[in-house]
């Protein structure tokens, strides 16, 4: 996503940019549904993000075992859909502009970048935007999830999002159900878990969403399915933006490590390299950006020692059904990464949530 929100940034700023995007995939931004409230993107980013999003709802609800609240600030989807339609347009309508399907980069220098085919191409300035390397030693934990957009044989009867539905058995993990209703008969239901582990049962996870969405009404027909493994370290060593390859995405650590989602960040980057020429965009301020957000991603970071060392898998969701308790700005900061000192002393101010051990707690503070 990352590469795609670049180019939508910085065409809508200057149209006459010549750009090249090289997609591994055979489409640009795979197959996968990008949710985010309006408020946590900059203002800079919403003119160019709006022709992205496919729904827009009033609000949304979570649900825990003593805890049930809706949140009245407004929640949009993306789809992968729209997504490369967009932004697949939008360099067609650049004159000079490319898009490399299908084709993998063996190498990125300053400059290039070589494709396994043997192509080179040139440019001023080069981002890295690939995607997490989940072969590579990481200290933390992981948000996996299937999801199942699905069509129903009458109206499901919700208007606005289930963000969080954890009043589901838990096991291995925070689990919950997060359900988009995308129109009167249809809705994405998706099966998440925070875990100690990558691996992902799709058979069983599949069913248990099919056995979900049964609450809502009959299922016709599975329309598409997605899933997803996504990083969450407590210990993260995201490369200095001081040189060309620029890292961007999740290898960049421009993500947020305590939820696994990336918009809010790829979205101030994508803002940052369309205000500045190609030789402007390395720098001091680029360099000032990056602290910032690694000040919040190093707290989110801690956050997640705490959850999965100091919580056994069926405590998890306490956690979570303590942080949904707290204002809404509080709330919506910390998921757009512009957490406060107060915000981040207020979310971890007083008793501990239920499942809290001292003695897993005393190790992680001792470095273990």
């Amino acid at each position: 996503m990352q590469a795609g929100l670049v180019v939508l940034s910085v065409l809508a700023r200057r149209p006459e940019a010549r750009l090249a995007v090289v997609e591994a995939g055979p489409t640009l931004g795979g197959n996968h549904t990008w949710s985010v409230s309006p408020a946590d993107l900059p203002a800079a980013a919403r003119c160019w993000i709006e022709p992205l999003v496919v729904h827009t709802w009033a609000g949304y609800d979570v649900a825990f075992p003593g805890l049930r609240r809706t949140l009245r600030s407004p929640y949009c989807t993306i789809t992968s859909e729209r997504f490369a339609s967009v932004v697949s347009e939008a360099l067609a309508r650049s004159c000079g502009s490319a898009c490399y399907l299908g084709r993998r980069a063996v190498r990125l220098d300053e400059h290039e970048v070589a494709l396994e085919d043997g192509t080179t191409l040139r440019a001023d300035l080069v981002i890295d935007a690939r995607g997490p390397n989940l072969d590579a030693p990481m200290r933390g934990g992981f948000q996996k999830f299937l999801g199942l957009e699905l069509e129903l044989d009458g109206p499901h009867g919700l208007v606005r999002p289930i963000v969080m539905d954890a009043t589901v058995p838990q096991h291995g993990g925070f689990r919950f159900f997060y359900v988009l209703p995308f129109g009167p008969r249809r809705v994405l239901v998706e099966d998440t878990c925070f875990s100690r582990s990558p691996r992902l049962d799709r058979s069983a996870t599949r069913s248990a969403v099919l056995e979900y969405a049964a609450r809502l009404g009959r299922v016709t027909r599975v329309v598409r399915e997605e899933t997803g493994v996504l990083p969450m370290p407590y210990q993260s060593d995201a490369p200095e933006p001081d040189r060309s390859p620029l890292v961007a995405g999740y290898r960049g650590g421009w993500f947020h490590p305590a939820t696994g989602y990336s918009l809010p960040a790829a979205a101030r980057l994508a803002c940052h390299v369309a205000e500045r020429s190609p030789g402007e965009v390395l720098g001091p301020e680029l360099t000032r950006l990056h602290r910032s957000h690694r000040v919040q991603a190093r707290y989110a970071e801690r956050l997640n020692r705490l959850l999965f060392h100091c919580f056994a898998p069926q405590d998890m969701r306490n956690v979570f059904e303590r942080f949904y308790a707290l204002p809404e700005g509080v709330i919506h900061r910390f998921l757009a990464c512009s957490t406060t000192w107060l915000d981040r002393l207020r979310i971890v101010a007083g008793a501990p949530p239920r499942g809290f051990s001292l003695r897993p707690a005393l190790a992680v503070g001792g470095g273990a």
